[in-house]
C-alpha cells in the first residue's frame, strides 16, 4: 500500500480503534501497526511508547496511606479522613483537590471490595512482567483479570486513550483491570460536581454473648444496649453543611446513639453458633441497606453436665447398697427436674446408662433431641454405726466362706 492510499493514523485514531470491533480495524492494517509502529508513525510515538507513558501502576494502599495488610476498618477510616479533607464541596474550584478526591474514591472502591482487592493484589505481583511486555497485545495474559466486571473484555487496550482518567473519571489502570463498566456501575463518580456512589450495603457487626447450658437447653432472650451509627440529621449523611464541615457529625456523615435490641436465642445453640439479627449492622451508602448483627454464642461450662454435640453426660452418685441390691437413682436434667432411673443389682462402679431423647434439642431440628448418659458413681459410707459394722462383718464372713468353698 502506498503512502497516498494509506489512512493517516494518529493517537486519536488509535484511541478510537481500541474500542472498535476487530473487523473495523482491517482498513487500517492494525496488525502491521502493532508490529512496526515506527514505519506508520514517523512523527508519532509507537503503541508501546504511548502505553508505557500513559499506563502507570496505581498503589491504592499508598493513596489511602495504609499498609497492604490493613483491615477493612482501617481502610474505611483512612478513606473517610482523607475524603473529608479533599471533598469538592469543601474545596470549590480546586482541581487538584477534586483529582485527589477521585483518586481516593477509586482506591477505596477497589480496597473496600474483597473480590476487587484480591484481584488487584494478584495483578500487583504480575506488574513487572506486564511492564516487560510494554503492554503489547499478546505479550501478557489478561484473561484472568478481565472477567466478572461487566464488560471488561478488551482489558489491556481499553481506556488507554487518556493519560490519566477515562471517560467515567477512573484511571486507565482501573479500567484496564476492572473494565469501564465496573467504574460506571460500582465506583464513586461525579455528576454536577458532587460525588455519587452505587448502593453499598453497610458493614456486618459481630458481638460475643455468653449463655448457660440451661439457657441453651430451653432458649432464652437477651437485651443488648449498643452504640449504633445513624445518618446525621443535620447534613443527611453528606458530611457537609453550607460548604463547611458538618458541626454535628464532624464530617463523618453519621452520629452515634444508644439503642436497646431484644435478641431471641433459640434452644439448642452451642459454642460457635452465630445468630443473625438482620438490619442491625452498619449504615449503607448510596442508598444501600444496613448490614447485619451477628451474635457469636459461647456456652458456659456446667458443673453437672458435659456436652458432646446434642448429647449430655452426667454422673449419678449411688449408695453402695443400691448398687449391690438394685433400685432407683435420680438423674438430673438441664430443666432442673430429675428422672428416676432403675438400676439392676450388682451394678458396677462406672457403668453408664443411656436415657434416650433426654439430651439437648437440635438447633436445626428443634423437634429432635440428643441423649442423656448417666454414669454410676458408687459411694461408700464414711461413717458406720455398731450395727452397720456388724452387718458388714457378717457379709465379709459369708463372702470369704463362699470363696473358699
Amino acid at each position: 500500500m502506498g503512502n497516498k492510499s494509506r489512512p493517516r493514523m494518529t493517537r486519536n485514531t488509535l484511541r478510537a480503534c481500541s474500542k472498535l470491533d476487530i473487523m473495523a480495524l482491517k482498513p487500517y492494517n492494525i496488525e502491521v501497526l502493532i508490529q512496526t509502529p515506527s514505519s506508520l508513525f514517523p512523527k508519532e510515538q509507537s503503541v508501546q511508547e504511548i502505553t508505557q507513558k500513559t499506563m502507570q501502576y496505581k498503589d491504592y494502599y499508598n493513596v489511602l496511606g495504609v499498609k497492604s495488610n490493613a483491615s477493612q476498618k482501617e481502610i474505611k477510616s483512612a478513606y473517610r479522613k482523607l475524603a473529608r479533607k479533599y471533598h469538592p464541596d469543601l474545596n470549590p474550584n480546586d482541581r487538584e483537590a477534586e483529582a485527589k478526591f477521585k483518586e481516593l474514591s477509586e482506591a477505596y472502591e477497589v480496597l473496600s471490595d474483597e473480590e476487587k482487592r484480591k484481584k488487584y493484589d494478584q495483578f500487583g505481583s504480575d506488574w513487572d512482567r506486564y511492564q516487560q511486555t510494554q503492554g503489547a497485545p499478546g505479550g501478557f495474559d489478561f484473561s484472568k483479570y478481565s472477567q466478572s466486571y461487566g464488560g471488561a473484555s478488551s482489558a489491556g487496550t481499553q481506556g488507554f486513550g487518556s493519560a490519566g482518567l477515562g471517560d467515567d473519571g477512573f484511571s486507565d489502570f482501573f479500567e484496564m483491570l476492572f473494565g469501564q463498566a465496573a467504574g460506571r456501575q460500582q465506583n464513586p463518580y461525579y455528576s454536577g460536581g458532587r460525588m455519587r456512589t452505587a448502593p453499598r450495603v453497610g458493614d456486618n457487626y459481630e458481638h460475643d454473648i455468653d449463655v448457660t447450658l440451661e439457657e441453651a437447653f430451653s432458649g432464652t432472650q437477651r437485651v443488648l444496649q449498643m452504640d449504633v451509627p445513624e445518618v446525621c440529621p443535620t447534613c443527611h449523611g453528606s458530611g457537609v453543611k453550607d460548604t463547611r464541615v458538618c458541626p454535628t457529625c464532624n464530617g463523618s456523615g453519621t452520629v452515634t446513639r444508644t439503642k436497646k435490641i431484644e435478641i431471641k436465642i433459640p434452644a439448642g445453640v452451642h459454642t460457635g453458633s452465630r445468630i443473625r439479627v438482620a438490619g442491625e449492622g452498619g449504615l449503607g451508602s448510596g442508598g444501600g441497606g444496613k448490614g447485619d448483627l451477628y451474635l457469636k454464642v459461647h456456652v458456659l461450662p456446667n458443673n453437672k453436665f458435659e456436652r458432646k454435640g446434642d448429647d449430655l453426660n452426667t454422673t449419678v452418685t449411688t449408695p453402695v447398697y443400691t448398687a449391690v441390691l438394685g433400685g432407683e437413682v435420680e438423674v438430673p436434667t438441664p430443666k432442673g427436674t430429675k428422672l428416676a432411673l432403675k438400676i439392676p443389682a450388682s451394678t458396677q462402679n462406672g457403668r453408664t446408662f443411656k436415657l434416650t431423647g433426654q439430651g439437648m434439642p437440635s438447633l436445626k431440628n428443634p423437634g429432635k433431641r440428643g441423649d442423656l448418659y448417666a454414669r454410676i458413681d458408687v459411694q461408700l459410707p464414711t461413717e458406720l454405726g455398731d450395727e452397720e459394722k456388724q452387718l458388714y462383718s457378717e457379709l465379709q464372713r459369708i463372702y470369704s466362706e463362699r470363696r473358699r468353698g
